[in-house]
């Protein structure tokens, strides 16, 4: 077997080394060396007004108000559970209305079984007044 340069330096690029992470290793350096870069520069050179617009929290360009540790109601919460819960029995119908007539009968029993289910736990939460907001 004759081996020229040629075969060797592809031999050595086929093989799993650690120079075939060199251009990666590279690259990697290269970005965090540029965003460092141009954060210090910002830095630097970026104007340091402080007014008291740049000061203020900004909250989606609603003016706050109040105070955010203001004891909120339990009952938002419950209401916003209970409205994840019923809306992922929601996503459980695409797939059965998508695979319908392939179910046939059996499947629709098992839906109205699904259904049923979830009736039982929205009356238990009625019954509970976990839905009412008044006290």
């Amino acid at each position: 077997m004759h081996h020229t340069l040629l075969n060797i330096l592809l031999d050595a690029n086929t093989k799993n080394n650690a120079g075939n992470y060199l251009p990666i290793g590279l690259q990697l350096l290269f970005a965090g060396g540029l965003v460092a870069t141009i954060m210090i520069v910002t830095h630097l050179l970026g104007p340091k007004r402080a007014t008291a617009g740049k000061l203020q929290n900004f909250a989606s360009g609603i003016e706050s108000h109040g105070n955010a540790r203001t004891p909120m109601a339990i009952k938002y919460f419950l209401v916003a559970i209970l409205f994840v819960l019923f809306d992922v029995e929601v996503i459980f119908f695409y797939p059965y209305a998508v695979n319908f007539k392939f179910l046939g009968t059996k499947g629709f029993w098992e839906v109205l079984l699904f259904v049923a289910f979830f009736l039982c736990g929205f009356i238990y939460i009625i019954k509970k007044g976990a839905l009412q907001w008044e006290d």
